[in-house]
């Protein structure tokens, strides 16, 4: 019920703040009795697609931990935190990138990476993968989690969610007034009627519906990178097979939509499988085969 309550309140805080920054900018002033402003109408749909985006990622890091229920264990005297943030620290060493905070939260087996920043990252460990896989396979995974910061792929993810956003929104608004005026003829000189508020609500769900298989195919593109990043941290790739492997016959488990993406594992089929983050296990571990 918390997940729930605080997606909800996350939303609408971020809509109003949207809203606020649209008005300041006066750039939600993109309608008009002689039709459309575009460059108004861009700056509008930049703002509502790249806004929403960037104030997720910066707020990335306490909504996983406040949605897992996650504890840092980087100063823990706990024998296997202490083995977890060793790790954490030598693959993040050998990637480059700062020390992450290490996190452990109670769960089905699962783990992610997430953070607006290379160097302010966090790392999160369930305790059902530490359950349910042996040192070797939990570091691979981990080495998986690395990579994907690393790469830079919480930005990266963040400016094509935003683009999508962008296009989501300039789009239905042209059709929805294109729609209003010419198929319809509504000459108001007061505003669009209700075909250009019809269509845009109707064109957001469709649009984004299309850019959610978009992103969705990158997220998958990108766990593949990963996978391999984990076997070069590695050594060798059989590992992070092994733990794919493992993780084919167990349930991953639901994570918060805040760091679904970056997870290790997903599973969709049929026609949802378009909208899956994260490519078949079988075709990870191909792909693995293949390097080695």
């Amino acid at each position: 019920m918390k997940r729930v309550l605080l997606f909800v309140v996350t939303n609408l805080a971020v809509i109003v703040v949207l809203g606020v920054v649209a008005n300041l900018l006066g750039v939600n002033r993109f309608l008009g009795a002689n039709g459309l402003d575009m460059g108004l109408l861009l700056g509008f749909a930049a703002v509502m697609g790249f806004g929403g985006a960037i104030i997720s990622l910066l707020m990335s890091k306490p909504i996983a931990k406040w949605t897992t229920g996650a504890h840092i264990i980087n100063d823990s005297p706990d024998p296997t935190h202490r083995w977890l943030v060793a790790t954490v620290g030598q693959f993040a060493q050998k990637a480059g990138i700062a020390m992450p905070e290490v996190a452990v939260y109670d769960g089905e087996p699962n783990a992610f990476a997430t953070g607006a920043f290379k160097n302010s990252a966090l790392v999160a460990i369930s305790t059902g993968l530490l359950h349910s896989m042996n040192r070797e396979e939990v570091e691979a995974v981990i080495g998986h989690e690395i990579s994907h910061v690393a790469n830079g792929d919480m930005v990266t993810m963040t400016l094509i969610q935003g683009v999508m956003n962008t296009f989501v929104v300039f789009l239905s608004r042209v059709i929805g007034w294109a729609v209003d005026r010419v198929v319809l003829r509504n000459d108001e000189r007061n505003g669009p009627g209700i075909g250009y508020y019809v269509t845009t609500v109707v064109l957001d769900l469709v649009l984004g519906l299309l850019a959610a298989v978009i992103v969705a195919w990158f997220s998958r593109h990108r766990e593949f990178r990963a996978d391999a990043g984990s076997a070069a941290l590695m050594g060798r790739p059989q590992p992070m097979i092994n733990a794919l492997a493992r993780l084919g016959g167990l349930d991953p488990g639901e994570l918060p939509k805040s760091v679904a993406t970056m997870g290790i594992s997903g599973r969709q089929t049929g026609l949802m499988a378009l909208f899956s983050t994260h490519p078949p296990i079988e075709d990870r571990i191909r792909a693995l085969q293949q390097v080695g």
